[in-house]
């Protein structure tokens, strides 16, 4: 009897979920709404356990776009900085919008970025939840849709990014849901709202549009009529960095093959079809339950085992369209080569959002057959099996070891950032050092180059960082301090960062990233390995404007006024060893 009304109580349907007239489907829809959204709030504190356990802590994705974000609470700050136009031009207005009102009230935008995803996280539950609702309409597969979904989210780093791709999840679950409702006047919103967000979800969503709309003649040519505006400004607008590089320039560039910045490229044709991280078509997709949404197909063959199945509504024919839409322009976007950007843009977004819904409508289709059995059979294994997968479903990743995945850069270096917040505003800081990508976000200081900006897609900016790294490299590790005279005035160099370990060979060879900047790097890391010391090795205690523990801070204006030295001093004991 206990589990005859546990089962009632658990696989409760919903008669018409547009209309809910009955005061218990009513406190039922609402009680797994809630559990849903205190999961969503849950792995949102402990995101933001990470984001503020030390003064100096951004996302790793988020810091090319609050770096620069700053200007909205201090215009003065990277005055001409080649980096921060770069990224403020390939920002999506919308976002940049968004960011900049709030900035108006006083939120500094890394907070913000910091706050963002639980809000975020709360809208992909709602949503998800009654999306989930209009395909099956059994509030606990609701549930557990979301659930994985937001597990799913939480094992990567995209909604805690909080850039442009973090409002993928809320815009393409608000627009399915509209759809399923037909609201097209909300659908025309969600599609400006798309473009000026993430714009190549506007291509998912049209073809999703296509699809479904082959009949409705006048929605389809209003909502196309309108994404055509909202892309034409991205179509027409010539970037001062452009041009996009092309198929064969892509092809010959070691920043696209595994090593490079962004490797995309990959001569084992399974590792690139299959699981390349740009390229594949296979999400990485977390918690393992999520993947139990494959067994669906099977599941809506043999319906005639599974009462529940019965209850799937014709709306759920949106979940093969998706895919379709789906690998369609994942195949696209491999034929056009960058044009559309990566592939994987097109895949795993929908596939996480597709699976989390399959699995769970699969796992209470599974569930209400357990019970079923139990009842008839009174098969002991049957609990404990269900008892097993409920468990694993909401406690698993929190033992994973890994979860949640937040990708937050903490740094330790407070001494040096104290300091560079205290220099000029149009001050910049030559250094190979990965402390470069936190330089901008923490001291809202120029930088000559970083490996998180270094992105190799537009020529009119890649062209210069390339040539700005191939230079502070040439300087860094020449034994004429010519080298590095020069660099400082072509650049306008105010201050040179360098780490105390910088002129040990093991330094340039954990720097992955440079490899791609040949011949410079060989030559250096030759010279190295050689027993050579860097001029810049051979400075002086006089042009150490800051010490730390790991770093040296080097004035630039000393170096210029420095003659060739032969002295043997080194920058720190560990290039002796």
């Amino acid at each position: 009897m206990l589990f005859y009304h546990l089962h009632k109580l658990l696989i409760s349907p919903i008669n018409d979920v547009s209309h809910v007239s009955d005061q218990r489907d009513r406190k039922l829809l609402l009680s797994w709404l809630i559990l849903s959204l205190s999961f969503a709030i849950f792995y949102g504190i402990l995101g933001l356990q990470r984001a503020f356990r030390s003064e100096y802590v951004a996302q790793d994705d988020a810091r090319e776009y609050v770096f620069w974000m700053q200007q909205f609470i201090d215009p003065k700050i990277l005055p001409h900085d080649l980096i921060a136009n770069y990224f403020k031009s390939i920002t999506p207005f919308g976002f940049a919008t968004l960011y900049k009102l709030i900035a108006s009230l006083g939120v500094h935008p890394l907070w913000l970025s910091k706050i963002l995803p639980i809000f975020l996280g709360l809208i992909v539950t709602i949503y998800c939840f009654w999306l989930c609702l209009e395909i099956f309409p059994v509030p606990i597969a609701g549930f557990i849709s979301t659930l994985l979904l937001n597990q799913s989210l939480w094992f990567k780093s995209d909604l805690v990014s909080a850039t442009p791709r973090a409002f993928v999840y809320p815009l393409l679950l608000a627009f399915l849901y509209y759809l399923l409702r037909e609201s097209w006047l909300i659908i025309c919103l969600i599609i400006v709202l798309q473009g000026l967000f993430y714009p190549p979800l506007v291509f998912i969503s049209l073809g999703i549009l296509l699809i479904r709309l082959r009949r409705n003649y006048v929605w389809l040519a209003v909502i196309l009529g309108l994404a055509f505006l909202v892309m034409l400004p991205y179509a027409l607008t010539s970037s001062e960095f452009g041009p996009v590089i092309n198929t064969s320039q892509a092809k010959v560039m070691p920043e696209l093959w595994p090593g490079g910045r962004h490797p995309f490229f990959d001569k084992n044709p399974w590792r690139f079809w299959l699981i390349g991280e740009h390229s594949g078509i296979l999400p990485p997709l977390m918690p393992p339950l999520i993947w139990l949404g494959l067994l669906l197909p099977a599941i809506l063959r043999n319906a005639y085992r599974f009462s529940l199945v019965s209850l799937i509504k014709i709306q759920f024919k949106i979940i093969p369209q998706i895919i379709i839409v789906s690998v369609s322009l994942f195949f696209a976007a491999h034929f056009l080569i960058l044009k559309l950007f990566f592939p994987t843009r097109y895949t795993t977004h929908t596939f996480r959002i597709v699976m989390a819904i399959a699995a769970g409508i699969t796992l209470t289709v599974m569930l209400d057959k357990f019970f079923q059995i139990y009842q008839q059979k009174r098969n002991f294994w049957q609990i404990i099996l269900t008892a097993i997968v409920s468990i694993a479903l909401i406690v698993y990743p929190n033992v994973s070891g890994r979860f949640p995945t937040t990708d937050y850069r903490q740094s330790g270096e407070l001494a040096l950032y104290k300091f560079l917040q205290q220099q000029p505003k149009d001050s910049l800081i030559a250094t190979l050092s990965d402390e470069a990508d936190n330089i901008p976000t923490f001291a809202q200081k120029s930088i000559l180059v970083g490996r998180e900006y270094a992105l190799p897609f537009h020529i009119g900016y890649y062209s210069q960082i390339r040539q700005r790294t191939t230079d502070l490299i040439n300087a860094q590790y020449s034994q004429n301090l010519a080298a590095a005279k020069k660099l400082i005035q072509m650049y306008k160099v105010n201050l040179w960062l360098l780490e105390r370990t910088a002129f040990n060979s093991q330094y340039l060879t954990t720097k992955t990233w440079l490899k791609s900047f040949q011949p410079a790097f060989t030559e250096a890391l030759s010279n190295l390995e050689e027993g050579n010391t860097p001029a810049l090795g051979r400075l002086t205690k006089k042009c150490s404007i800051l010490e730390t523990e790991n770093f040296i801070l080097l004035k630039a204006d000393c170096i210029l006024t420095l003659s060739e030295l032969k002295a043997t001093e080194t920058i720190g004991s560990t290039n002796n060893s």
